[in-house]
């Protein structure tokens, strides 16, 4: 008998609901659990989506509570208060811990075999946060960390040297956030290291590749301060990361994970290469680092640190 895939989502602000959104065009869950304080905004968001059903095929889709996520392998952790434009990530520590106190508790009590997907900013911090108050092992706690970031440095290189993005191979980790880094040393198209070299008639400009890596950073920043919020793409990676789950792909994307020890980096989260499959983190991959990436690496957890001890969990 084939399982069902019953996937829940809990906040259906901006977030949750072009997760929900991609989920159902996607048809990666056969039921969505949409969870929300607003229980009325919840319904009305499972019923917009129900009702295309008739164009992209059948899923169940509806308001629910926690004790109803007792049969999720998935639930996508989006509620908490919103980002103002301006406002640092770090700066939404403290009003969104306490929200997640209340959550996991839930989760814990209703669905502890679940993967929990962390999506709410600070990304890196609330991972950690959860980890801490959940019973769950900690590879079953996964942050959206930079997959966004990568995904977005990697269409501005493809648009750079005139290739699709999914031909670039190049990472952003760390911190999903301003100390994050480009893993420039690594970065490939075709099996070539673009680094100061000539790739398809484009020179390595580092002048112009900073500007892409900034572009890459601020983008948030930049799309905030002209809609009030991010949503869409946010919305995109969470379900790649559903899919890659559900499916078993055993892909291999950048997302934040406790560190134990990897680069000289301990109990703190933050973005690494990571297997992902039934079993949420099943694996980490570490490239080799050139100097300069591995200092801004530890310069990202340090200030992750200080944040974390700022908190009293």
């Amino acid at each position: 008998m084939l399982q069902r895939r019953v996937v829940g989502v809990v906040g259906t602000g901006h977030v949750g609901v072009a997760a929900a959104y991609a989920l159902f065009i996607k048809g990666l869950a056969s039921e969505l659990i949409l969870i929300d304080r607003d229980a009325r905004r919840a319904e009305g968001e499972a019923m917009d989506l129900m009702h295309g059903q008739s164009l992209v095929g059948s899923m169940t889709v509806r308001a629910g509570t926690y004790a109803d996520l007792h049969n999720a392998q998935i639930v996508i952790i989006s509620a908490g208060v919103a980002q103002r434009p301006g406002e640092s990530r770090l700066a939404l520590l403290h009003r969104n811990a306490e929200v997640f106190r209340e959550i996991i508790g839930e989760l814990d009590r209703h669905a502890p075999e679940a993967i929990l997907i962390v999506a709410t900013n600070p990304v890196d911090i609330l991972t950690y946060v959860a980890q801490e108050l959940s019973q769950r092992p900690s590879e079953h706690i996964i942050g959206t960390g930079t997959l966004l970031d990568t995904a977005r440095f990697r269409a501005l290189l493809g648009q750079y040297y005139g290739v699709d993005p999914r031909s670039v191979h190049a990472y952003i980790l760390g911190e999903h956030g301003d100390s994050e880094v480009a893993i420039w040393s690594q970065v490939a198209i075709g099996g070539q290291r673009i680094l100061n070299r000539t790739v398809l008639g484009r020179p390595f400009d580092r002048t112009r590749m900073q500007q892409l890596f900034e572009e890459a950073r601020t983008a948030a920043y930049a799309i905030i301060d002209r809609k009030g919020y991010t949503n869409t793409a946010i919305g995109v990676v969470i379900a790649r990361l559903v899919e890659a789950i559900l499916d078993d792909e055993k892909s291999v994307l950048p997302v934040s994970v406790r560190l134990n020890g990897e680069y000289g980096i301990h109990n703190v989260c933050l973005s690494l290469p990571c297997v992902i499959g039934l079993r949420g983190i099943e694996g980490r991959v570490l490239p080799e680092l050139a100097p300069d990436e591995l200092e801004g690496l530890r310069r990202s957890a340090e200030i992750l640190h200080q944040s974390l001890r700022e908190l009293s969990l």
